[in-house]
């Protein structure tokens, strides 16, 4: 029986370079590599792409899109990457978790649109209040998110890591003041909100990992007046943790205080190194806040993808993933 044969465009970059870890090794695909002299030869990536079954773009935007454009009328399906189809007609959100229905639409397309980091984050938390009518959809809401460096890519990796780099980088530091930010459309599209959040994302000096946090009064939601029920909303919504879920929830947030501390058996430990993610529902029964830990590379980035194409080639879900 022949194996699916897989393209990575852009495996240099940081996203593609992790895509490539996870599928390396593994016997039931097969990963076609372009010579690194010939990465930017349209001819030679256009022979690879045409080979493959299914297509990653690790690309900017303009590139994706030139490279979909590539692709159109070929039957080689696309996960792109990047920000450029995200909200673009035709494509599937590859949130397998967003909806019931949402895997299958995944497994079943021709062009999926990987989710960005942040996003990701901010629509777990959000969609399953808002498809449930508890979180009306014209709440006005808020949202900061804190990620390691590693999610600006080569360029942003690079700064932070040299030797005699600006002290300014050994703190955290705010970013897209101008509530401008790329992930805010599919942030308010994907969850069917009437404007997007107040967005305030955050880089500081770890390479990996991410908290993406939504606060929220009591009085904003309907239908659920204390923070027991809004766990276990989202409890009830991801599904009870068996060790192979890629989203859930942690447990019951009355059984434990405290902060949001790696190794906590609140949320099962830290999430970096993971191509999962786990909500952390805390406060009380007036103020509240869910929290989003996942890794930027891995549930927010390249575990994503992968996840995707394991759907989408009818292969076991969590295969070459980090559990």
């Amino acid at each position: 029986m022949s194996r699916p044969k897989v393209y990575i465009d852009g495996e240099s970059g940081t996203t593609g370079l992790q895509i490539y870890e996870r599928l390396g090794d593994r016997r039931d695909i097969e990963l076609l590599r372009i010579d690194p002299d010939r990465r930017r030869d349209p001819v030679e990536r256009k022979r690879l792409m045409d080979e493959a079954e299914l297509v990653f773009l690790c690309l900017p935007d303009d590139a994706a899109r030139e490279a979909a454009a590539m692709l159109e009328g070929s039957d080689t399906r696309i996960i792109d990457c990047s920000t450029a189809h995200r909200t673009a007609p035709g494509w599937v959100y590859g949130f397998p978790e967003l909806h019931p229905g949402q895997r299958e639409a995944i497994a079943g397309a021709r062009r999926v649109a990987n989710p960005g980091c942040h996003a990701t984050g901010f629509i777990s938390i959000v969609a399953p209040l808002v498809a449930a009518e508890v979180l009306p959809a014209d709440v006005p809401l808020t949202c900061f998110s804190l990620t390691g460096y590693s999610g600006g890519g080569k360029k942003m990796i690079a700064q932070y890591e040299v030797p005699d780099r600006p002290p300014r980088l050994s703190t955290p530091g705010i970013y897209g003041v101008t509530q401008a930010h790329k992930h805010l459309p599919e942030m308010q599209q994907i969850c069917g909100l009437a404007a997007p959040p107040v967005f305030c994302p955050i880089v500081d000096d770890y390479y990996k990992g991410m908290a993406t946090t939504v606060p929220l009064h009591m009085s904003q939601l309907k239908g659920v007046s204390t923070l027991h029920e809004v766990w276990r909303l989202l409890a009830d919504y991801y599904g009870a943790y068996d060790g192979k879920r890629l989203v859930h929830v942690a447990g019951d947030p009355t059984d434990e205080e405290g902060g949001i501390e790696p190794g906590s058996k609140f949320y099962g430990g830290t999430m970096a190194g993971k191509d999962r993610l786990a909500l952390f529902v805390a406060g009380n029964d007036r103020q509240l806040t869910i929290t989003a830990l996942f890794d930027n590379l891995g549930k927010g980035a390249s575990g994503a993808a992968v996840q995707n194409m394991n759907l989408m080639l009818g292969l076991p879900e969590t295969e070459g993933l980090n559990l």
